[in-house]
């Protein structure tokens, strides 16, 4: 079989759906469109394909893929988006009978992913998963890779063919970034360790593509990450440090979104970044409310954390979006246990922010104890550092005649600062012990 050289191109699109009985027409369709388009295609066309099982040769039916190839000729489309995860032989002999490129639902992510990354990790990621998809679909419309290279004298023979030096080129380089890679997740893991000894908790925000996590993460840290109204809008985690309560410091992870069918590809090279929500102390489910698609959303998102690992780890789901309902205001929700398990707000609008934060004080905070203690004005500069914390609930100031200068002081701080206080400042010993 004769294949066609490939070209430039790609920019105009046709659209490939197939359903079954067991799957709505347009369950997955407009979300398919917001993907291409994400992707910077023209969509010129669709076509709807019904099957109850994909065919081994073209995953479309011999009929429908004439039928294909007619629309694709007629619109002059130089791309086949196919919204399904094909094999390489079904790609290859697609595109044989199409006379065009063929992109499957997992090439087409792994490119909005190209464009989006931009950090030096997630640029690695992002080439680790393309260069895997392409070591299986090597044998697609290349005709120079059945050509052999040339020999020279003592060198003749059969020598290396173009496909087996692509594959080899590609071996090294996926072996080159996976070592890289994981250099970086060894200085992840010490940063996680440095965070982990200060006992500053870890709080990760996952949820569906587009459901507002960079939104809600700038109204809580005011950090500018990108956020707009389309799929994988950002791509790279990012870390930034808040207090959600007076000295109560945490630090925030905005992740990479979830999507249905989310490719094995991505999820295995982003394993380093998907760290940080399997190392969090606190999982922030963010749920677009106003989606029709919103249950299904949330089924996909628990789907993806369990296949990393992360499905057991506490949860607060933030119902995002309520601007965009009717009749829907701030609110809190508690499960049986009492449990502050929903916050129901908008990141856009700021509406119920101080619900969420009063949801992380008390899901995060730990038991306290109460100090009551005679600080010395000697002393004073410790009485400013408990001011800084948030840790002194009382104090009154001691100038009579006749006795010591200084605060009579009641805290409040977690057991474990109290003794870290104790341990680096002997001389609180004797505080306790003066008389109030």
């Amino acid at each position: 079989m004769q294949f066609f050289e490939r070209h430039e191109g790609g920019e105009r699109a046709v659209l490939l759906h197939v359903v079954s009985r067991q799957q709505s027409r347009a369950e997955d369709l407009d979300e398919f469109r917001e993907l291409v388009d994400s992707a910077g295609a023209e969509i010129l066309g669709e076509c709807l394909a019904s099957r109850e099982a994909p065919d081994p040769r073209l995953y479309i039916g011999k009929g429908k893929a004439e039928e294909l190839a007619d629309l694709v000729k007629n619109t002059e489309a130089d791309l086949v988006v196919v919204n399904a995860q094909l094999s390489p032989s079904q790609e290859r002999n697609l595109e044989a009978v199409l006379q065009c490129r063929v992109l499957d639902r997992t090439g087409l992510i792994l490119d909005i992913f190209s464009q989006r990354a931009r950090s030096h990790e997630g640029k690695l990621q992002v080439e680790l998963a393309q260069l895997k998809h392409l070591s299986t679909r090597l044998v697609r419309g290349w005709t120079h890779l059945e050509r052999q290279r040339g020999g020279s004298i003592g060198l003749r023979g059969p020598g290396e063919t173009q496909l087996e030096m692509d594959r080899r080129l590609i071996h090294d380089r996926i072996k080159q970034l996976q070592e890289r890679i994981a250099k970086v997740r060894r200085q992840r893991q010490e940063g996680r360790k440095t965070r982990q000894k200060s006992q500053v908790p870890l709080v990760s925000l996952v949820g569906y593509t587009n459901a507002g996590k960079s939104t809600l993460f700038n109204a809580l840290t005011e950090a500018g990450t990108f956020a707009a109204d389309q799929l994988f809008a950002t791509l790279d985690t990012t870390l930034r440090r808040l207090d959600f309560a007076p000295g109560e410091p945490m630090v925030l992870a905005d992740t990479v979104g979830f999507i249905r069918h989310l490719p094995h590809e991505l999820v295995t090279a982003f394993r380093s970044t998907l760290e940080e929500t399997l190392e969090a102390d606190l999982l922030i489910h963010v749920v677009d409310a106003a989606s029709p698609e919103r249950d299904r959303q949330m089924t996909d998102v628990e789907v993806v954390l369990k296949e990393i690992g992360a499905d057991t780890l506490p949860r607060l789901t933030v119902m995002n979006k309520i601007d965009q309902l009717e009749d829907r205001a701030p609110e809190i929700s508690r499960n049986e246990a009492g449990e502050i398990d929903r916050v129901w707000m908008s990141a856009q609008s700021g509406s119920g922010l101080d619900l969420l934060r009063q949801a992380l004080s008390e899901r995060l905070l730990p038991s306290r104890t109460v100090i009551n203690l005679f600080l010395p004005a000697s002393l004073g500069g410790l009485r400013a550092r408990w001011l800084n914390e948030g840790a002194i609930v009382t104090e009154y100031w001691q100038d009579e005649a006749g006795q010591q200068l200084g605060w009579q002081l009641t805290l409040s701080l977690t057991q474990a600062r109290w003794d870290q206080w104790r341990k680096h400042h002997p001389e609180l010993e004797a505080c306790l012990a003066a008389p109030a």
